[in-house]
């Protein structure tokens, strides 16, 4: 038996006014096969200073977004196992 979970992740990019550098979002959601849905956001932001890579914004931003989904699926994970063997469980990352 196999089972898809699929992850979408969207990445904006805005400009800062202020610094005038660029801030890239992603936002990732997860989805299980079962119809469970997580969701997490990440950012980054390039210093002015710095060249004007994209990628990298993009990569950066996209993987604070996907730590931060493995953080929230521990978190259940933990909950569910603790539900069933009625005493608190704490996952290692």
């Amino acid at each position: 038996m196999a089972h898809t979970w699929n992850v979408v992740v969207q990445l904006f990019d805005a400009d800062d006014i202020e610094t005038e550098g660029t801030e890239t979002t992603a936002h990732a959601v997860l989805t299980t096969s079962s119809g469970t849905s997580l969701e997490s956001r990440g950012t980054a932001r390039r210093n002015p200073d710095d060249p004007e890579v994209p990628e990298i914004g993009e990569e950066l931003a996209t993987a604070r977004a996907l730590r931060d989904l493995a953080d929230q699926l521990l978190r259940v994970t933990s909950d569910d196992i603790s539900q069933i063997e009625h005493q608190s469980i704490h996952l290692r990352r």
